[in-house]
């Protein structure tokens, strides 16, 4: 059987696959891209969009940092529906409030703008909020995206600048003969050269050495009120409900969408396999959400929906080689943060697979770290 041969077969069109095949486009690279479903149809769909400087972890402020940067070239584009409302991080309480000073000075060092907030200050920016609450921290420049549509675009400009899209067709099989890489798809056609596997969830049917859980996730879409919510806003524990590892969890996440419209969030589950709407998982997160801004309660939900986020062990991505592979690449297991830092992303795995220096240390990302 004969080959197609390519520079990078990058399997899997989520908004990670999309800008590692874009950026390699964009470079020249002949680009394969394989996806069975649609376009950014899988976690890309059931992922809020903002684009925020996490800071619990130094290499992951690192990779958002990095890829804020990158998403700053999309600002202007209207595929993207970039909305620049800032994060507002809100503090119920005076012990919550504590750990500010320590957020803006690791937020400063990684050069992003970021101001305590007053209790006062608070309610003029957000007069919607329950009242009783400390304070914030607010991160003026940051944004949100629509994510399917900009995985839409990212994998439409790679096809013109010559990447070819492998639509409804997903790769059963892995292989290496005659010196090359290789990938059967489903349909007998056989792929070869470097190969990226980005397909979130997905990725233990084609790489089992690398361990992945699927986390679920509801959110809720209400229809348009314009004027009620005008920064993204987060309560300061959120990073306890994203990163901790129980079976369930909520957590307040808000956020004002271009039409009008908002996006409320957010919910975890491990043990949730069935992509099945929850009602006691969706009035859970949206009590969460009223204790915070109680009028949210008299909006009319439009839509109500789940996704699963693709989690590692240690909640870092792998991104970087597959250990004992020749020209095998995996780029996958963002958890929530996969739009954030998926341009970033994008970049560092270029760079590695074309052998230069990348701008931030790969080390933390090594695909290596959890095979023994």
């Amino acid at each position: 059987m004969s080959s197609r041969c390519y520079d990078l077969i990058v399997i899997g069109a989520g908004i990670i696959g999309t800008s590692c095949a874009d950026a390699a486009a964009a470079e020249g690279l002949r680009v394969a891209i394989v996806e069975p479903g649609p376009i950014g149809g899988g976690s890309t769909a059931a992922a809020m969009g903002h684009l925020v400087a996490m800071d619990d972890d130094p290499a992951e402020l690192a990779l958002t940092r990095y890829s804020l940067h990158e998403w700053e070239l999309f600002a202007s584009l209207p595929e993207a529906e970039f909305s620049r409302c800032g994060t507002l991080w809100v503090a119920r309480n005076e012990a919550e409030a504590r750990v500010i000073p320590a957020r803006i000075a690791r937020l400063g060092a990684a050069k992003v703008e970021a101001h305590a907030i007053d209790t006062q200050n608070l309610y003029e920016l957000e007069p919607a909020l329950a009242p009783g609450l400390y304070g914030g921290l607010l991160v003026p420049r940051e944004a949100v995206v629509y994510p399917p549509r900009m995985a839409l675009y990212l994998a439409q400009r790679a096809q013109s600048n010559g990447a070819t899209l492998y639509a409804g067709r997903s790769a059963s099989k892995l292989g290496h003969a005659a010196g090359t890489d290789q990938v059967l798809l489903d349909d007998g056609t056989q792929l070869s050269g470097p190969t990226l596997v980005a397909t979130g969830c997905a990725l233990p049917t084609l790489l089992p050495q690398l361990p992945m859980r699927a986390r679920k996730g509801h959110l809720l879409i209400t229809e348009r009120y314009p004027g009620v919510l005008h920064h993204q806003l987060l309560e300061l524990g959120y990073a306890d409900s994203a990163h901790g590892d129980a079976d369930s969890s909520v957590a307040f996440n808000v956020q004002p969408r271009p039409t009008g419209q908002i996006l409320i969030g957010s919910s975890r589950e491990f043990s949730a396999t069935d992509s099945a709407v929850s009602p006691a998982m969706v009035r859970r997160m949206l009590e969460r959400a009223f204790d915070f801004m109680p009028s949210l309660r008299q909006l009319q939900a439009l839509r109500t929906w789940t996704g699963f986020r693709p989690t590692t062990p240690d909640g870092r991505p792998y991104l970087g080689a597959v250990p004992g592979q020749n020209k095998l690449w995996v780029a996958a297991g963002h958890e929530g943060l996969g739009v954030t830092t998926a341009l970033g992303s994008a970049r560092l795995m270029l760079d590695l697979l074309l052998g230069r220096t990348p701008a931030i240390d790969p080390a933390p990302y090594a695909p290596s770290r959890v095979i023994a």
